[in-house]
């Protein structure tokens, strides 16, 4: 090859990798549009699953989305129940939930959800939450989620304990409502304090809160919800303490349907959704002015070992009498295999537990919970649940939930949802409260129940 020619295709190599240096240059300053005109910030995002959870995130890490997902089968059997006084109770399976999320960190101070559920073919919304992290020790939250009440309560239903929570949590505490919120954290010391209105659920709340609106005019009322808690040992992570105490005052909302608007109702199932029956239900209450819901909660863990307790009351004030109603339930949880029981600070919760095998883990829980929506002329029932738990961890995302509860109702725990009901000297019932005595003769429902659920979270 001659001189020449060999200079002559050097030349020409460094000018073609020229050539395309300076495209990929102008490549990457090519400005950007979205499909509003608007031009747009761009960076790379790095794919990963994180415990079988898929998050995107930045280089910079000043911006992550990520799924979080799950599906939960549940299956139960119910028996040992009296057929000669109730109807009996129906078998079954069920998608309990079909939940599909979206998150993101848009920028260090700037946090955004959205969850919604689908179970049985049913579109429910979930979570809706815009949220500022930008002062210390403080976050402020808007939008659709759960008050901070019950630790129970704002507990995922990834990391139930149970496949359903108490009962009392289930009639008294109130779950996501539109509203906003602060909270606030520095080291064993957590408090939060929100201002919330009505539900944002289905189709069902959202045709309420517009007829009230539209027919009558009427406000969507409002409720205040506060808590404070300690947790010494906040800092350890394999043992700790935690106490809160917490109080709402809440009005009636426009999410109840037209006829039934300036009352309350309190009503919940003894065990899984698959039963339907509410034995214990007070029908609605009418005229009532406002509510003051209250409680204590507390927890304790060590290596393997947790247990957990809520108290709950609710006074409510109404034209015609002022009632009061509550409960409480205890409930205790070892991991049988080495695991370790964590505790969500932030959250004032428990948690994920770590797994004491490459596999996972088995958890052993027991569970007792109580219930009265007995108070003055109002006879809407009384129960308590037994119940027992074994809870298979399969890694990260995979769990079965096996669950035996025997339930125990009281003689007005009969899911008739009947208000003043008192009984006559010959124990029927009678809606004459005057001639109303104390109840003889047979008690209420009781019955076993068999329940499973199986689980993955993705």
């Amino acid at each position: 090859m001659s001189k020449k020619l060999l200079t002559l295709m050097v030349g020409l190599a460094i000018s073609l990798t020229g050539s395309v240096w300076a495209q990929d240059i102008e490549e990457d300053e090519e400005v950007t549009y979205n499909q509003y005109g608007v031009k747009v910030d761009r960076e790379a995002l790095r794919a990963e699953q994180r415990n079988n959870i898929l998050v995107l995130e930045s280089k910079s890490k000043k911006y992550k989305l990520w799924m979080d997902n799950r599906v939960q089968v549940d299956g139960a059997a119910f028996f040992g129940k009296n057929h000669s006084d109730y109807n009996p109770i129906g078998n079954g399976v069920s998608i309990r939930r079909a939940r599909f999320a979206i998150k993101a960190q848009v920028t260090p101070d700037w946090y955004g959800e959205i969850d919604m559920d689908m179970a049985d073919g049913v579109f429910e919304l979930k979570d809706a939450i815009i949220e500022y992290d930008g002062l210390e020790h403080f976050a402020f939250k808007a939008g659709n989620f759960k008050e901070d009440f019950s630790m129970e309560q704002t507990t995922t239903s990834r990391y139930l304990t149970f496949m359903e929570r108490p009962m009392v949590c289930k009639a008294l505490v109130p779950s996501r409502h539109i509203g906003i919120q602060g909270e606030y954290l520095l080291d064993h010391f957590r408090a939060s304090l929100g201002m919330f209105f009505q539900t944002i659920a289905g189709s069902e709340e959202v045709t309420n809160v517009q007829d009230n609106n539209k027919d009558f005019g009427r406000n969507q009322g409002y409720s205040f919800t506060g808590k404070m808690g300690y947790m010494p040992y906040s800092k350890d992570r394999h043992h700790g303490l935690y106490f809160a105490g917490k109080g709402s005052y809440r009005t009636p909302k426009t999410d109840m349907a037209t006829n039934e608007y300036g009352g309350a109702r309190f009503s919940t199932r003894n065990a899984t959704s698959i039963n339907r029956k509410k034995y214990l239900d007070t029908d609605v209450i009418p005229d009532v002015d406002h509510e003051w819901l209250y409680g204590l909660e507390g927890a304790a863990y060590y290596g393997p070992v947790r247990i957990q307790s809520e108290w709950i009351r609710d006074h409510v004030s109404a034209a015609k009498n002022s009632y009061n109603f509550g409960g409480w339930y205890v409930h205790a949880a070892y991991l049988l295999l080495g695991g370790q029981q964590r505790f969500n600070v932030a959250e004032g919760e428990f948690t994920q537990p770590s797994n004491g095998r490459k596999w996972g883990d088995v958890e052993l829980a027991l569970r007792y919970d109580y219930l009265d929506l007995n108070n003055a002329d109002i006879y809407g029932g009384s129960g308590e649940n037994f119940t027992a738990g074994l809870n298979f961890y399969l890694g990260n995302s995979v769990k079965m939930v096996l669950n035996y509860q025997y339930s125990n109702n009281d003689r007005y725990a009969n899911g008739k949802g009947k208000l003043f009901i008192g009984h006559d000297a010959n124990g029927a019932p009678t809606a004459d409260y005057t001639k109303a005595v104390e109840p003889k003769g047979k008690g209420g429902v009781s019955y076993h129940m068999l329940g499973l659920r199986f689980e993955i979270d993705f």
